[in-house]
Order: structure tokens, then sequence, then C-alpha cells
């Protein structure tokens, strides 16, 4: 994990995917990164999957939907932090959170690096974006070239609470584990 902070994964085009339980940290690693890229000036953006995915369907009601898809292509390093938190809104007549996701990852793809964080299970993608299929391919984007972390781990929020009422840790603390993909 500590390798990712020199950023050459961003120099080589690549993504990355952090999955793992509430609290166990992922946000809060690529929220380092961001201060990071920032630090070396790179051009990044930041935000949470269900405000990048509302951003673009205003795009679509109001006509700058290829405007704003744009500015979310540009940065060297987008990070899509909590898919799997919040409700993605959609009416009939648009198209699917995760073919906006297709959309954006396809023309990101192996061009600039996006980083993930996600708190559901891959399999789970397909129900929460709205069309399983297009998930599959937007999974399959990530999985071509991208650095996959799966932290296994307790949440650190729910140990804070238990520090402050003065109670033990949970007995199935585990450290958490990497993976590359």
């Amino acid at each position: 994990m500590e390798a990712l902070f020199d950023l050459s994964f961003v120099t080589r085009h690549e993504d990355l995917l952090v999955t793992g339980r509430t609290g166990t940290g992922k946000s809060h690693i690529l929220q380092a990164l961001v201060l990071k890229a920032c630090e070396r000036e790179l051009m990044v953006r930041y935000a949470r999957c269900v405000d990048l995915v509302d951003d673009l369907y205003a795009g679509l009601a109001d006509g700058t939907y290829e405007r704003r898809m744009k500015a979310w292509c540009r940065p060297l390093l987008l990070v899509i932090d909590d898919v799997g938190l919040g409700q993605l809104k959609r009416r009939d007549d648009e198209p699917t959170a995760a073919h906006i996701l297709f959309t954006l990852l396809d023309r990101r793809h192996m061009t600039v690096s996006t980083a993930i964080t996600s708190n559901i299970q891959l399999s789970g993608w397909g129900k929460y974006l709205g069309d399983a299929t297009l998930a599959a391919a937007v999974l399959d984007r990530l999985a071509a070239n991208s650095i996959r972390f799966d932290i296994d781990g307790p949440s650190y929020r729910q140990h804070l609470a238990c520090q402050r009422a003065g109670a033990p840790p949970p007995a199935d603390e585990v450290k958490p584990k990497e993976a590359r993909s």
C-alpha cells in the first residue's frame, strides 16, 4: 500500500480499486493519495459516487452532459469514493448509473487513472448501479489495468467508540490484508 504514495500508478495510467467493510480506512487512504497528488501539482478530482452520478444526471437535464463528462474525464487522477453508499436516483427516461459510469471509465481507460472505493462486494455492483451487464463491463475495465486492495478488518469508528466507552475492542479485530490483481 505504501508504494502507492509515489504515485507511479498515475503515470502508468493504472486504476486503483479499494474494497472492504465500512470504517476500514478506504476513503482515508484515497484522500491521502489525493493530497500527495496535489502536492505534486497533479490534476485531481474527488467525489462520492452518488454525487458524481447526480452531477452527470443534472447535465442530462440541463443540456450540459457532454461538457460535464469531459470535465470528469480530464483529471490525471479521479477518485470515486463510496460506490455502494447513498441512493442513486434515476428516472425511467434516463440511463442507469451503470451506463454513466461505464461511459466515464471507458473514456478514461488506459489514458488516465481512476481510483474507486466500495464497501459492497463486486458481485453487488449490478444491483446497486441498476444494470448487471454494464456493471460487469465497468468491472472488466477496472480489472484490465488496476491495482486491487481488499481491506478486511474492523471498523475504526467502532474501535474509537469502544475506547470512548471504556470497553475493550472486539475480539474479531483482524489486520488489513492486501491483494493485487
